[in-house]
């Protein structure tokens, strides 16, 4: 595997969020857009806008890359459930992202061998 492709593997990260709204997942992806580079986004279809707890948006960013901008607080209308995935590094930046922008209500992460799981509860700040 050649070094760009590992180092570019390290600074992904895919977040999931569920139990929300259309809205509230667009609030919180806007909000790491303004700091990392979106690569992948998948939504469900406009049916699933009002659809049950099942729906899960979700999203990769590139934390060596982007804006960079400053976090700012973001409100919500409802707590979202956030799962973050990938490298050990890249997660924990994402998580003070998120914590600049939303309170973090709780926080259980998962570790394995080369990656790390984050599983966290946002509400507005």
């Amino acid at each position: 595997m050649s070094d760009v492709y590992e180092t570019h593997i390290d600074t992904d990260v895919t977040v999931q969020l569920s139990d929300c709204r259309r809205e509230d997942a667009q609030a919180v992806f806007d909000a790491l857009d303004r700091v990392y580079e979106l690569e992948d986004m998948s939504a469900p279809g406009p049916q699933a806008a009002t659809a049950p707890a099942a729906t899960v948006w979700m999203a990769t960013f590139d934390t060596a890359a982007g804006r960079h901008e400053e976090s700012r607080p973001v409100p919500l209308a409802a707590m979202v459930g956030a799962v973050l995935t990938g490298g050990y590094h890249a997660v924990e930046e994402v998580e003070k992202t998120l914590a600049a922008s939303f309170d973090i209500r709780s926080q259980e992460s998962v570790s394995g061998d080369q990656e790390t799981e984050a599983r966290l509860l946002l509400a507005s700040r």
